[in-house]
């Protein structure tokens, strides 16, 4: 598995971490929930990148929260699955200012990741909002 399939894996559960837990930004990024043997296996570039799309997803939530709602239609934000916000906010991270990955790769990340953590039709569901959002910074 690539190294940045891995930070990408690793930037959704901390997400998620924090979604449930509301822990502050500086124990989110010290993988201080995460086994420690899981965090010693990663290289330090993949852990960086890991800890930049964390924090700059928490840091921009408002921005990014905003860019999803505009594409749920008739439904409302706080519904989705956490595991499937997490997915969704990251991704839409990247897409709002990661303009050095294309959106192709971040779309297509987020759908295997949601196929191999989230329920087996979410995938869809994430990749139209994501797809949403990549149309409308386009």
């Amino acid at each position: 598995m690539a190294s940045r399939r891995k930070s990408r894996i690793l930037a959704f559960q901390s997400l998620y971490s924090w979604e449930t837990s509301k822990q502050p930004l500086e124990e989110v990024l010290g993988f201080e929930w995460l086994d420690s043997e899981k965090v010693g296996a990663m290289d330090e570039e993949s852990l960086v990148f890991t800890r930049l799309i964390v924090a700059g997803t928490i840091q921009n939530i408002a921005e990014v929260d905003a860019a999803i709602t505009k594409q749920l239609k008739n439904w409302d934000i706080t519904r989705l699955s956490k595991v499937d916000l997490a997915i969704i906010r990251m991704s839409c991270y990247s897409l709002m200012f990661q303009d050095d990955i294309p959106a192709s790769i971040t779309i297509d990340e987020a759908i295997d990741i949601a196929k191999e953590y989230s329920s087996a039709e979410s995938f869809k569901f994430i990749n139209g909002v994501l797809d949403g959002i990549r149309k409308s910074r386009s």
